[in-house]
């Protein structure tokens, strides 16, 4: 096992997946010690519990004044997602624009017209509380949410502006859903996001499932999210998404490949990818690596697997719910630029993972695209023999930044 170098105390790990830490419950638990694969199980219990805990706060201040110009949804990281996932389930016949906003403040423009709805795990980044902040200076109406007693319940205090308190019992990253549900219902309040009890219910049922299929104990050629993560092992990721909604989860499991397992990893729309970054599967990482890998070689000769590095892509498909006339684009051109995508790495021998949305509604078919991908990045992360948790990197990062004032 490779120890720390160049000064970076607490870098541990191999170079080299290894399946059979994923085949060792006890193995995988013990490299675990934060618990992310717990709190990954967690998914449908966080949407019933962040569900009741939004339906107890009174939301009407949010739509007295009617429909807003805009509503900006602030925050950084998982927070930052849900802003997306709030455009997405309102979908494109959204009255008003939904902006993600993840920097300091709001933008220049918002006033009195808008909304912001400020989101933190933790309460306290700097991001959701300058967007707070700037919110009740300018006038807008404003929601918080984060973590009960933290400064950004007390900043919406001070504004008179609703607080929707999610307990923080898990690193930021694997509360997606308890962040989640909290931004649907101020969208719901608004009149701008249609949220159905049941497809909340569904949502949480379908998230249990996946939970149980994607199980620690369950060895890796039934558990779905194992068997992508041993896929994805040693390869450059790029992970397309064949609609907004899908676009949504791939770019979801962009930011867990990179932090849980700290793979490099490129995601975003597959309507983008053809405009250009197709080409990556005529690089040096795609097919001209495929051309030159020695098919006799020996598998499991370390030597080879580190001079094969090559890209393995990963294709969500959505297939859409609504009508063609609800939509951004047809669905049948999704559908054949998804085909095609598969069809032109079929042909450069570029393997390719394909997922494929199921549901009734849009927040379920996000939640069945996202789930076994968070599971399979926390899986590459203990195949490499990495606590999924434990990120020496930001913590320097955090320190250099931030350094303490001199004689503290």
């Amino acid at each position: 096992m490779a120890g720390p170098r160049g000064g970076a105390a607490g870098v541990n790990g191999h170079r080299i997946a290894d399946e059979s830490l994923l085949n060792d419950e006890k193995s995988m638990l013990d490299n675990d010690p934060g618990g992310m694969l717990r709190a990954t199980a967690s998914a449908g219990a966080q949407v019933r519990e962040a569900a009741a805990l939004a339906a107890e706060v009174d939301l009407s201040m949010l739509a007295d004044e009617g429909r807003p110009r805009a509503v900006v949804v602030a925050g950084i990281g998982t927070a930052g997602l849900t802003g997306s996932i709030l455009s997405t389930v309102a979908g494109p016949r959204c009255p008003v624009p939904i902006i993600g906003h993840r920097s300091a403040g709001v933008p220049g423009w918002v006033g009195a017209a808008d909304v912001v709805i400020a989101v933190s795990a933790s309460g306290r980044s700097p991001e959701a509380l300058a967007a707070a902040e700037a919110a009740a200076r300018r006038g807008a109406r404003l929601v918080a949410i984060g973590n009960p007693g933290s400064e950004l319940e007390a900043l919406a205090e001070r504004a008179r502006a609703p607080f929707i308190g999610v307990p923080r019992r898990a690193p930021a990253r694997a509360t997606l859903w308890g962040l989640t549900i909290p931004v649907l219902f101020a969208g719901r309040a608004l009149g701008i996001a249609k949220l159905a009890e049941a497809d909340i219910a569904e949502t949480a049922t379908r998230l249990d499932a996946d939970a149980e299929r994607c199980r620690a104990g369950a060895d890796s050629f039934v558990n779905p999210a194992k068997a992508l993560a041993l896929g994805l092992a040693g390869s450059v990721p790029i992970v397309w998404g064949s609609s907004p909604l899908a676009t949504v989860a791939a770019r979801r499991f962009g930011d867990t490949l990179a932090a849980n397992a700290r793979y490099p990893v490129m995601a975003g729309a597959l309507g983008e990818a053809g405009r250009g970054r197709v080409g990556l599967l005529d690089g040096v990482f795609g097919g001209l690596a495929e051309t030159s890998r020695d098919i006799f070689a020996d598998p499991d000769d370390e030597a080879d697997e580190q001079a094969l590095t090559r890209l393995r892509l990963v294709v969500f498909r959505d297939g859409g719910l609504n009508p063609e006339d609800d939509a951004d684009e047809p669905v049948a051109v999704e559908e054949r630029r998804a085909d095609a995508i598969q069809t032109i790495a079929d042909r450069r021998g570029v393997r390719c993972d394909v997922l494929t949305a199921e549901g009734g509604s849009t927040l379920e078919r996000l939640a069945s695209l996202v789930a076994v991908p968070d599971y399979a990045s926390l899986y590459l992360a203990l195949a490499h023999g990495l606590d999924p948790m434990a990120v020496p990197a930001i913590s320097e990062m955090k320190e250099l930044a931030n350094p303490l004032p001199e004689g503290l």
